[in-house]
């Protein structure tokens, strides 16, 4: 784990919210912020734009777990939800909200340091995933565009497949464009002509 993380603590309790940062300095350099309330908390968040969110709540409703997830962004940063008590519909509704971690039995204080690495670690993969997952959708949609664009080819001009690609590539080339993106103009124009 890098040293020097920006972490945000949300807890309402000033001794557990000590505990948790006595806890977290005894593991390296970092810069913690205490957040006592919900109030204010996407703002408070987006200003200190932290590298991990750390939130302890004893009985969270999936309202309150929706609204945290809101708040603290989990889709932009780690975030770890420690609760006291749960159940499969609470677990559920924190994972679905994008929750790195979701930890039952309360915060502890040997435990933040591997919970936070193992949800900061987590993030990451996810994160790589949804990445791989839009450029592999993008290139879905590219190759249907051009796979169009070969077909309107083919019949328009009687040419190969082949052919029809390499005129494509050509004329990418000629313009300095993407093939994607001569395709799609070409598709739009027979569109708009017929």
């Amino acid at each position: 784990m890098a040293e020097d993380l920006t972490i945000v603590i949300v807890e309402q309790d000033k001794e557990r919210a000590h505990a948790i940062v006595d806890s977290l300095r005894s593991s390296g350099n970092m810069n913690i912020h205490i957040l006592s309330g919900q109030s204010r908390l996407a703002r408070s968040v987006a200003e200190l734009n932290p590298d991990v969110v750390l939130i302890d709540v004893a009985n969270p409703s999936r309202d309150t777990i929706e609204q945290l997830a809101l708040a603290s962004g989990p889709l932009d940063r780690p975030v770890a939800l420690f609760v006291d008590r749960s159940d499969g519909q609470m677990t559920q509704a924190a994972i679905e909200a994008g929750m790195s971690a979701y930890v039952v039995d309360g915060l502890q204080s040997d435990r933040i340091k591997p919970i936070m690495d193992a949800a900061i670690a987590r993030f990451h993969m996810v994160r790589r995933m949804r990445t791989e997952l839009e450029t592999t959708k993008r290139a879905l949609e590219e190759r249907k565009i051009i796979d169009r664009a070969k077909g309107l080819l083919m019949k328009l001009r009687g040419l190969s497949e082949e052919e029809a690609y390499a005129l494509l590539r050509k004329t990418a080339m000629d313009q300095g464009k993407r093939v994607p993106d001569v395709a799609s103009a070409l598709v739009t124009a027979s569109e708009l002509l017929s």
